[in-house]
């Protein structure tokens, strides 16, 4: 199967041609087509084997990214100048090719992007958390990927992919590959992942929630008690499972 790349800031990825939206990819996510059919094509992803459809017009040729976008997001601007026009948006985790660097830009293909934004491909971070605290404010999306809009499963998935770690999509298939079950009762830490039926959320201190939901509709931090009572009583039912990565 040939491998593309996305070529829009944020594209998503369809249950079926014109169909909803299941996922979303990012700028310089790599894919493999393996249908094509009157300008769409059935897309395997290359960051988590998740498939979908999507416009042949959001493909181009596959090119080596050599950075990526650590900012929650960043603007492309027309010249080495933050004054300049500024032409795209990126969001958090978005994957470039740079053509020349300077102390304060890098050039792309979409224009010049601060430096101070960018990693090299190979500088991860190593707290998750941390990264999914970037995305605190952003507005709940279902199916979301990005900084412009993000659902749970999306959220947990943004922060291990930045720290080198592979990650599901989708929450079942997160709940069932990630980490090792935390004995019922035992304290959480930070850096657990708490489950229910359809959500998933991120410990990040001592009694306390990181998780984009439908409530706040947005990224937010909650007490522990507060949105497991919540939970169960808008009917989405108890903790299915307590993981330790």
């Amino acid at each position: 199967m040939t491998r593309h790349r996305i070529s829009a800031p944020v594209v998503d990825l369809l249950r079926s041609p014109d169909g909803p939206r299941d996922r979303q990819l990012l700028f310089g996510d790599t894919v493999r087509i393996e249908e094509t059919k009157s300008g769409w094509n059935r897309v395997i992803a290359d960051k988590d084997g998740y498939t979908g459809w999507l416009r042949t017009d959001q493909l181009t040729a596959d090119a080596p990214a050599t950075h990526w976008i650590t900012a929650p997001a960043t603007h492309a601007y027309q010249e080495a100048n933050f004054k300049s026009r500024d032409l795209v948006s990126l969001s958090f985790g978005s994957k470039i090719q740079a053509r020349t660097e300077t102390d304060r830009f890098v050039e792309t293909e979409l224009g010049y992007i601060p430096k101070v934004h960018t990693a090299p491909m190979t500088e991860k971070p190593d707290d998750p958390v941390e990264v999914a605290q970037l995305f605190l404010g952003t507005p709940y999306l279902w199916g979301g990927n990005s900084r412009f809009g993000i659902d749970c499963s999306g959220l947990v998935q943004a922060a291990l992919l930045a720290c080198g770690l592979p990650c599901p999509g989708d929450s079942g298939d997160q709940e069932r590959a990630l980490g090792k079950t935390v004995i019922e009762g035992a304290p959480a830490q930070r850096g657990d992942l708490l489950f229910w039926k359809g959500h998933v959320a991120w410990v990040s201190g001592d009694n306390m929630l990181l998780h984009a939901n439908a409530s706040h509709m947005a990224v937010v931090f909650e007490p522990m008690d507060q949105a497991i009572h919540r939970i169960m009583n808008q009917g989405d039912g108890p903790v299915t499972a307590h993981k330790r990565l």
